[in-house]
């Protein structure tokens, strides 16, 4: 025992136990996660939509991410481990969120009873990012893998063939609305919950964060709706040619064609003379 519990056991009392910080430090570490996720899928989103500007700009984004314009030819592999460092975090933060899942149906119905008695957005804005959450441990995990495992699979064309082709738009168009939702309600809980941007009236505070929230997950739903329709749209037209690699604009050898050959021109003959005849 430690000097206050010495110290209570001498005056007469019972020695009280030292509360863990564990329970602290494990939702920091959620918050820390969960912060790093939702900003990450923010570039992310930023990232794929660069097809909206050109496959060129979709091109030039995989490559850097290859190690293309450092290395003068592309490794996959970094995409590679950028994916495993990314999935390890998502692993991580869902095991530390499970903590605060109703782990039976009885605690279900008693928190669906109390969002019904309670009627506050923040409790229900809670239990859909509950929702959101059991979603995308499914989906994304789904999605992270095959990035992983294929990471020269990504491009204007290939990813196009992926989504099409391939038939991955309906995961696509469901993790979309899961993950902005998700991210946009957890930022908003973390900003509220530490304090960020807190100002003398934390209540005027609070709203003006749920505006900006709502305002950011309709902004990148719709982005995210662009670029999928963009992809489909791209992939629709390469089904005979599904599988193909994309070249850039630049590198493309172009080849003159030749011109169109001349017919020859037969010189009318000298009429006959009368000593000829």
């Amino acid at each position: 025992m430690n000097a206050q519990a010495n110290l209570a056991v001498a005056m007469g009392g019972a020695a009280r136990p030292r509360k863990s910080r564990w329970p602290a430090r494990l939702d920091f570490a959620q918050s820390a996660t969960g912060l790093f996720l939702g900003l990450f899928m923010w570039g992310h989103m930023f990232f794929v939509s660069t097809i909206l500007i050109s496959q060129d700009a979709m091109w030039t984004i995989t490559k850097f991410f290859e190690g293309y314009f450092v290395f003068g030819r592309s490794f996959p592999i970094l995409v590679s481990f950028v994916v495993a460092t990314v999935f390890a975090i998502f692993i991580a933060h869902a095991g530390l969120a499970l903590r605060k899942f109703p782990i039976n149906y009885r605690q279900y119905r008693e928190y669906r009873d109390h969002m019904g008695m309670m009627r506050h957005e923040d409790t229900t804005l809670w239990y859909w990012q509950v929702v959101t959450g059991f979603a995308m441990f499914f989906l994304a995990s789904v999605h992270l893998y095959q990035m992983l495992m294929h990471p020269g699979a990504i491009g204007p064309w290939e990813s196009a063939d992926r989504v099409w082709s391939g038939l991955w738009w309906p995961l696509y168009l469901i993790l979309l609305f899961a993950v902005e939702l998700h991210g946009g309600i957890g930022l908003y809980r973390l900003a509220v919950k530490w304090g960020w941007f807190e100002g003398k009236d934390p209540a005027a505070t609070r709203k003006n964060l749920k505006r900006l929230k709502w305002a950011l997950s309709v902004f990148f739903i719709v982005l995210g709706l662009a670029t999928l329709a963009a992809y489909i749209k791209i992939g629709m037209g390469r089904d005979a040619r599904a599988g193909q690699e994309f070249v850039p604009s630049w590198q493309r050898s172009t080849v003159p064609a030749r011109p169109a050959a001349t017919p020859a021109i037969t010189p009318p003959s000298a009429p006959a003379t009368e000593g000829s005849k």
